[in-house]
């Protein structure tokens, strides 16, 4: 099984991305939307509800939107919340999913049966690197200690996420272990159905270490709850310096996961014009500033048929890639 070559993983990172940071600017500070109320497929402290939460509060705080309300609707891997957005989607104008890589790696897999072709596509807004953490009180402090401990006792060694087998956190820990010069197929990793319920199950010895989101893990380490020992970005973040890469650590991987919007199938052109221009404008203001650095966030916009460009183009890759690792 050969190793991530430097262009698949930079293709998987940021594939046809746009960079743009969307229009300049609004001038008279009317809002544009009235509302919009944020579907998250996830529970409560996972990356899709930290995602909603903080676009709606920008959107709110800048006035581009005059309030947000936010429902958490876990199950199926985040296919109860796409089959409810389908099947009530005449009743669903005003509501946005949010949604990630794994829209595309599930639907793959077979997890659910749609996938982001049957739903409108508003925009992708932003980037989280990937980080392998550690409890507070774990006698492991980088990458080297876990992988030695997990080379004494594969095992004993588990690392759990908050997505199903096959998932991203799943798949980011397995490109992590491959290029550490493991087997990706032959690590042990314990899913649950969020981050909070994976960062209990850290915390209580269950497992050893945790794939999530650099933004997650952010707020767990501010919090003192856990060490993060690795990160998938090509450098270390400012918004947490701290938290050393995975290359500084001789593991040449690097990875980052979009995250965007959806509309129900159907949604009337005026609506998503106006969901499409509040997000644009969203980057501009010091409100969004605020939330994107704090999160450690990287902005990565992708509007309409750019957005469409950017998923395809994502699942062939993550397709061959999970090939490549034996998950499909």
């Amino acid at each position: 099984m050969k190793p991530l070559n430097m262009t698949r993983r930079v293709v998987l990172a940021a594939a046809a991305v746009s960079l743009s940071l969307g229009a300049p600017a609004f001038a008279d500070g009317h809002k544009i939307v009235d509302s919009i109320h944020f579907l998250i497929p996830g529970g409560a402290g996972g990356g899709w509800d930290g995602t909603a939460r903080g676009t709606g509060e920008a959107l709110t705080n800048a006035g581009l939107i005059g309030q947000a309300s936010y429902e958490n609707m876990s199950g199926g891997g985040g296919g109860k919340a796409i089959g409810y957005l389908i099947e009530n989607a005449d009743s669903q104008h005003g509501t946005l999913m949010v949604n990630s890589t794994p829209i595309v790696i599930r639907s793959l897999t077979g997890v659910f049966p749609q996938n982001f072709r049957d739903l409108t596509l508003v925009a992708g807004t932003i980037g989280d690197y990937a980080a392998i953490v550690v409890g507070k009180d774990s006698p492991v402090n980088s990458m080297e200690e876990f992988l030695a401990a997990y080379r004494a006792d594969p095992r004993a060694t588990a690392i759990g996420g908050g997505s199903v087998p096959g998932g991203l956190d799943h798949l980011v820990a397995a490109m992590v272990m491959q290029a550490a010069g493991e087997d990706p197929t032959a690590v042990k990793y314990i899913p649950y159905d969020a981050g909070g319920e994976a960062m209990a199950a850290l915390l209580s010895g269950e497992i050893t270490a945790l794939s999530t989101g650099f933004s997650e893990a952010v707020d767990l380490a501010n919090a003192g709850e856990v060490k993060i020992i690795g990160i998938t970005a090509p450098e270390r973040v400012d918004t947490y310096a701290q938290a050393p890469t995975m290359i500084e650590q001789g593991i040449d991987t690097e990875f980052v996961n979009w995250r965007g919007f959806f509309g129900a199938p159907g949604l009337p052109a005026d609506k998503l014009a106006m969901y499409q221009d509040a997000l644009a404008k969203m980057y501009d203001t010091d409100e969004w500033e605020d939330v994107r650095s704090r999160n450690g966030w990287v902005n990565i916009h992708n509007n309409g048929d750019d957005f469409l460009t950017f998923l395809e183009t994502q699942e062939q890759v993550m397709g061959d890639l999970m090939r490549e690792l034996g998950f499909l």
